[in-house]
């Protein structure tokens, strides 16, 4: 079963959200997300200096540059005005990639970039149990 890529949100288009102004967005987003925009603490200066650089970076998009944001704010909102960008976003290790399409709009950056990796367990190693040492070593 696919996956199915939202043309919509809200019942708005893309096209009509990025015109929208951010007071207008945010009454379209849900309780939590509203709640915080809505405070003033929210936007102190490190969320306001991510805010323009992704702007920046959506200029020279508009011009044909690709642009990468990296962040380390993983409580960021998806905005609809940033849809098409990169924002690489830290994961505890290392910058995670996250291209904003649609479907993200709305949620946290951190959705997008997993602190931990799922733990794939293989052939047990020599040592590990009892009867590990009676493998014969390829």
């Amino acid at each position: 079963m696919s996956a199915k890529k939202r043309t919509h949100y809200r019942g708005k288009t893309l096209k009509e959200l990025q015109k929208m102004s951010l007071d207008e967005i945010v009454e379209l987003l849900s309780a939590r997300q509203r709640r915080s925009l809505t405070t003033p603490e929210y936007w102190d200066h490190m969320r306001k200096k991510l805010l323009n650089d992704l702007r920046d970076a959506k200029k020279a998009h508009g011009k044909g540059k690709q642009v990468i944001v990296k962040t380390h704010l993983r409580d960021f909102i998806i905005l609809p005005e940033f849809v098409g960008l990169t924002i690489e976003v830290y994961n505890g290790k290392e910058f995670v990639p996250v291209e904003i399409n649609l479907d993200k709009v709305g949620d946290y950056l951190a959705e997008y970039a997993h602190p931990r990796r799922i733990v794939k367990h293989s052939a047990p190693g020599i040592g590990a149990t009892k009867s590990s040492l009676y493998v014969p070593l390829k």
